[in-house]
C-alpha cells in the first residue's frame, strides 16, 4: 500500500503551484479511495495521511515491514501538512527536538534523489533575532547546544544579520543567530511532493512574534499571535482541513510587526491571508507513544506547528518503538504517557492551549510556569502553605511549593522575576536550606507517585523481584532502594518500596511517573486475580521532616525514640503522630539529610501538619519548598529520574551498581544487558561537576543542558544543577563521554579517565572551569566548613 501511494503522488506532481496541485489531487483521490477494496487484516494500519502518517509509513518500509496501510479520511495532505509554512529549522530548546529536526533536514534533502520525486528542498538558512538580551541570552544557550551536534551556528553582528538579508531592519535587535543548514521545502504527503522554494535565508524573529521565508518569488510571512481562537472545541470532525474566513484585525499585529521588520513591503500588494487552524498540545512539545490503554495502539500527533520539522525524525523514531519495543534515543519528554485524564477536560485543553500557542514564541527563560490550569491536583495543606507564602508550580497537574515568600518580601517583584542569572529568590532558599542543615524544615512532597502490591501468596515478591533490579526479599519494614529497568539495562523507573508485611508492598516513584509505571507494571504483571496492583497517589499526604531536629520533633509526637539505634536508615514502621494512627513513617528525605518521610492518611493530613508545626516551634521549624531539595539532592550528587536518568541510562552509568542483584543469581529485567556492560565497561558515566571560576552574582548561571568538555573536547552535556549552599559554588550532574578524536566513536569511560581530565562548563558560550567527581563531598557528610576550607583534594573523586 505504501508504494502503491508513492506512485499516486508522482502522478499527481505534474501540474505547478499548490492549487493546481490540489485541485488535480481531488480528482485522483476521490476515484481511487472508492475503487481501493481494504485488506481484511494489515501488520500496521496508519490513520492520517499527513506528514506524520506518511512518515511512520516511510520508516517502517526501510525496516522491513511491507504490510502497511496507511488512511486518509479525506485527501493525502489535506490537514495541518497542507499549511505548513515549510521552514525546517533544528534550532530547538529540547535535545530530543533538535535531533528530530536535524534527522528531518538530513532526510528530505535526499529525499528526492531516493524517491525521484521533487520536494522542493532548498538550503536557505535562517536567521533568528534577537530584540533583547535575555532573547539573545536564549540564542546562545541554544547556538552551543547546536555545536556540539554538529549543526553549523554562530551568533553573529547586526552588521552580518543585513549583509544575509538586506531588507530587514535590525536598528531595535541585540544581535541574532544564524544556522546556515536550516532550509525550506515545499510540504505534503509521503515524498513531500509541492513546487520549489526560493533560496534566501528564513528568519525568525520570535520577540515580534514572526517567521518570515520567501515563497514563488514572495514574502510568505506568518506568527503565534498573543491572543490566539480555539476552534473545534465541541470535537467537530472535518474530512479536511480548510482555510478559515479571512480575519485582517486578527492578523493585524503580525502584519505591523513584519512591516516593522521589513519596512520596504508597505508597497506591496498582501495576495493572500491563510487563516488555518493548527493542533498544540498542554506543555508545547508533540505526543508520541503507545498507549498506556491499549497495547498495539500507538500515537504521533499534537506538533505545536512544527511538523515538518520533526516530521522525518518522529516518524523515525516511532517505526522503532513499533519495531523494535523501544525508540533509538530517550524520549519520554514526547512520550504520551507523561498525560493522564485529568489532561483531557475540554475545559482544561481549551484554556491551557490559549496559553500554549503564544508561548512558541515567548522567551524560554528557567523556572517558568504554566498559569491555566492551575489547581487542579492539591494536596490537603494547599490553603494552608499558600496563606503562609508558598510560590507553586505544577507538576503533572499536582500544585507543589517552590519556596516560601516571608512577609517582608515584595511579593510581586518576586513573581515578575524571570532570569538567565542570578534569580531574586536567592536568599529564600538559602535561609530554607541553612535551616534543613541545622534545624527541621517540612516540605510537603504528596505529589509523589505511590503504589500497593499486593498478594495471597508469595506472588508479589516474586514478579517484583524480576521487574526491579534489587534485591526485595529484605525483612519486614525494611526500604529498598532500586530500579526497574528494560531489557537494555536503562531505567525505567528510579523509585523506593518499603516491605510492609510478608505480601505487601508500598512503592514510591517520581510525581509524572504515574501512567507509566502503573502501564509498565500491569504490562509485566501476571492476570492473577491474587495479585493486586493498587494506585494509592491519593490516599496518602506525604510530609518531608529534613534536618537534624527532625528527630526530637517526631519523639515528641509520637512517644517513641527515633534515634538510629531505635530507627534505623531506610527503615519503615507505622506509628501514632499526635492523634492519628498509621502514619507510615520512613527514615529517609531524598536528599542525603538526615530526617524523616511521612506518610498520613489524608483525613489526617492537617492535623499531623498543625502538631508537627506547634511542637517544631522550639526546634526552629519552617516550610521549606523544592527548591531548597533540589539545592540539597545535587550537592549530595542524588540523581532524580527524569532529569538525570532515563530509559537509556543504566544503573553502572550512574554509580549505582550497588542496588543491582548481579551476584545472587536472581533474574530480572535487563540481568543480561548489565552482565555484558559489567564485562565491556560502560560508555558513559555520571559525575558531579564544582564550578571553579564562576561569580555567582555576575555571571550566568548553568539550569541543564550545558556542553561538558574535557581537555577542551566535547564529553557530554549537564543534566541537572544548583547553588550550593554549603559549597558557596554551582554544582552541576551530567554524563562524560570518551569521543574519539580520530572517529568520534565513543569509547569505554573509567574513573581514571574521569579523575584525569580538566572540565569545562560551557554556559552561553562563555566557559568555566569545573572539577569533577564521580562521590560527593566528604565535607558535606561530616562537618560544615566555609568555601575558603574546602580543600580542592575534597572535590576530586576517591
Amino acid at each position: 500500500m505504501f508504494y502503491r501511494l508513492l506512485s499516486v503522488v508522482q502522478r499527481q506532481r505534474t501540474s505547478r503551484g499548490w492549487q493546481n496541485w490540489s485541485s488535480a489531487r481531488s480528482g485522483v483521490s476521490a476515484a481511487e479511495a472508492h475503487s481501493v477494496t481494504l485488506p481484511a487484516q494489515a501488520q500496521v494500519v496508519i490513520c492520517g495521511g499527513g506528514i506524520m502518517g506518511t512518515s511512520v509509513a516511510y520508516h517502517l518500509s526501510k525496516m522491513g515491514w511491507k504490510d502497511i496501510v496507511l488512511l486518509e479520511q479525506g485527501r493525502l495532505a489535506a490537514g495541518s501538512t497542507r499549511f505548513c509554512a515549510g521552514i525546517i529549522s533544528t534550532a530547538r530548546h529540547l535535545s530530543i527536538e533538535q535531533k528530530m529536526a536535524d534527522y528531518s533536514n538530513k532526510l528530505y534533502h535526499q529525499l528526492e534523489q531516493e524517491t525521484g520525486i521533487q520536494t522542493g528542498y532548498i538550503r536557505t538558512g535562517s536567521i533568528f533575532l534577537a530584540q533583547t538580551q535575555d532573547r539573545l541570552i536564549s540564542l546562545k544557550r541554544i547556538n552551543s547546544r547546536l555545536n556540539i551536534m554538529g549543526i553549523p551556528s554562530e551568533i553573529i553582528s547586526l552588521k552580518k544579520v543585513a549583509e544575509l538579508h538586506p531588507l530587514l531592519n535590525v536598528h531595535d535587535l541585540v544581535g541574532a543567530m544564524h544556522v546556515p543548514e536550516d532550509a525550506v521545502v515545499s510540504s505534503a504527503d509521503v515524498a513531500l511532493a509541492l513546487a520549489s522554494a526560493a533560496s534566501q535565508n528564513a528568519v525568525v524573529d520570535a520577540d515580534g512574534r514572526i517567521y518570515i521565508r520567501n515563497w514563488q518569488g514572495g514574502i510568505l510571512s506568518g506568527g503565534f499571535e498573543k491572543t490566539p481562537k480555539p476552534i473545534f472545541t465541541e470535537g467537530k470532525n472535518q474530512l479536511e482541513i480548510q482555510n478559515l474566513q479571512e480575519d485582517w484585525d486578527h492578523f493585524e499585529p503580525l502584519l505591523s510587526s513584519l512591516l516593522r521588520r521589513m519596512p520596504e513591503l508597505e508597497t506591496l500588494e498582501i495576495v493572500k491571508l491563510v487563516n488555518c487552524p493548527e493542533t498544540f498540545t498542554p506543555d508545547m512539545r508533540c505526543i508520541m507513544g503507545e498507549s498506556p490503554l491499549v497495547q498495539g495502539y500507538f500515537v504521533l500527533a499534537g506538533m505545536n506547528s512544527a511538523g515538518l520539522s520533526f516530521g522525518g525524525g518522529a516518524g523515525r523514531y516511532l517505526a522503532e518503538w513499533m519495531v523494535h519495543g523501544y525508540p533509538s534515543e530517550n524520549v519520554w519528554e514526547l512520550d504520551l504517557k507523561r498525560f493522564g485524564a485529568l489532561q483531557s477536560s475540554r475545559t482544561f485543553l481549551r484554556h491551557r492551549v490559549m496559553e500554549v500557542m503564544p508561548l512558541l514564541y515567548d522567551l524560554k527563560v528557567p523556572r517558568w510556569d504554566f498559569q491555566t490550569g492551575r489547581q487542579l491536583r492539591t494536596s490537603p495543606l494547599y490553603d494552608r502553605l499558600d496563606a503562609q507564602g508558598a510560590r507553586w508550580m505544577e507538576k503533572h497537574g499536582f500544585e507543589r511549593p517552590k519556596y516560601f515568600v516571608p512577609p517582608d518580601k515584595d511579593l510581586l517583584a518576586l513573581e515578575q522575576s524571570k532570569t538567565f542569572y542570578k534569580p531574586d529568590w536567592f536568599d529564600i532558599v538559602e535561609s530554607e536550606v541553612k535551616c534543613c542543615k541545622e534545624a527541621v524544615c517540612v516540605i510537603d512532597m504528596s505529589s509523589f507517585t505511590k503504589f500497593e502490591i499486593t498478594s495471597t501468596g508469595d506472588q508479589a515478591l516474586e514478579i517484583l523481584q524480576y521487574l526491579f533490579s534489587n534485591d526485595l526479599d529484605v525483612p519486614v519494614g525494611h526500604i529498598v532502594h532500586t530500579g526497574m529497568l528494560n531489557e537494555g539495562g536503562g531505567y525505567e523507573n528510579d523509585c523506593s518500596i518499603a516491605r510492609l508485611n510478608k505480601r505487601s508492598f508500598f512503592m514510591i516513584s517520581p510525581t509524572d511517573q504515574q501512567i507509566h509505571c502503573w502501564a509498565w507494571l500491569k504490562k509485566h504483571m501476571p492476570k492473577d486475580s491474587n495479585l493486586v496492583l493498587e494506585d494509592v497517589t491519593w490516599k496518602y499526604t506525604a510530609l518531608n521532616l529534613i534536618g537534624p531536629r527532625a528527630v526530637d520533633v517526631l519523639s515528641e509526637l509520637s512517644y517513641a525514640p527515633m534515634t538510629p539505634e531505635h530507627f534505623p536508615s531506610l527503615f519503615c514502621k507505622e506509628m501514632s503522630v499526635g492523634y492519628a494512627n498509621g502514619i507510615r513513617v520512613m527514615s529517609m528525605t531524598h536528599t542525603g539529610e538526615p530526617g524523616f518521610m511521612l506518610y498520613i492518611p489524608i483525613e489526617y493530613a492537617l492535623h499531623v501538619y498543625n502538631e508537627v508545626m506547634s511542637v517544631g516551634q522550639k526546634y526552629g521549624i519552617r516550610n521549606a519548598g523544592y527548591y531548597a531539595l533540589r539545592s540539597l539532592r545535587i550537592e549530595k550528587f542524588f540523581a532524580f529520574w527524569g532529569q538525570d536518568l532515563n530509559t537509556l541510562t543504566t544503573p553502572l552509568e550512574c554509580g549505582r551498581e550497588s542496588r543491582v542483584k548481579l551476584e545472587k543469581g536472581m533474574d530480572f529485567i535487563g540481568r543480561d544487558a548489565l552482565l555484558q556492560q559489567k564485562q565491556n565497561g560502560v560508555y558513559k558515566r555520571l559525575a558531579m561537576f564544582i564550578l571553579d571560576d564562576h561569580d555567582t552574582d555576575l555571571d550566568l548561571w548553568p539550569w541543564w543542558g550545558e556542553p561538558i568538555y574535557r581537555n577542551g573536547q566535547y564529553a557530554g552535556k549537564t543534566t541537572s544543577s544548583a547553588y550550593s549552599y554549603t559549597l558557596e559554588r554551582h554544582v552541576c550532574l551530567g554524563f562524560v563521554h570518551n569521543f574519539s578524536e580520530d572517529t568520534g566513536e565513543e569509547q569505554v569511560v573509567t574513573a581514571d579517565f574521569i579523575n584525569r581530565g580538566e572540565y569545562e562548563i560551557d554556559i552561553a558560550g562563555q566557559r568555566f572551569q569545573a572539577k569533577a567527581k564521580l562521590y560527593p563531598v566528604a565535607s558535606l557528610y561530616t562537618h560544615r566548613r566555609r568555601k575558603d576550607d574546602v580543600e580542592l583534594s575534597d572535590l576530586h573523586g576517591k
